[in-house]
């Protein structure tokens, strides 16, 4: 398997990763209560159920946050390296690198969309992009 190393792969995970490489984003969700969660984990954080499902997520949410990394720099990334938390439709959060985007002109509720791009190690992961300019995703 080349990506992602096995260590990080799990039996909780590998829906994930295998979806981003179709250009889709599943989210996992407990079958007992209904609650979505990112990153993906063998138990609810709310009712600890290890029954679990997948959601193909709309791709779309808002800014709830996000960071500007300068450093330690990584040669797999390109820096400055914004991070976003986004607010997705289907109400969860979630986790992404920034692509296409003005740092300096980022605001709270601006609408995002996930998109994917290749990370320098060859697994595709999703980025965080302005809504309509997504990258590596097919509608």
């Amino acid at each position: 398997m080349t990506g992602v190393p096995n260590l990080i792969r799990t039996h909780d995970n590998v829906f994930f990763f295998d979806a981003c490489k179709e250009g889709r984003l599943e989210l996992q969700r407990c079958t007992a209560c209904g609650t979505l969660r990112h990153p993906p984990g063998p138990a609810c954080p709310a009712c600890r159920s290890f029954d679990w499902d997948t959601v193909v997520s709309s791709r779309l949410g808002t800014l709830h946050s996000w960071t500007v990394l300068h450093h330690p720099k990584d040669d797999a990334f390109d820096y400055p390296l914004g991070v976003a938390l986004v607010d997705l439709e289907e109400g969860t959060r979630f986790v992404a690198d920034m692509s296409g985007f003005d740092l300096d002109a980022l605001e709270i509720g601006m609408e995002v969309e996930i998109g994917f791009g290749e990370h320098a190690h060859g697994e595709i992961l999703p980025r965080v992009f302005p809504r309509g300019k997504a990258e590596g995703v097919a509608r």
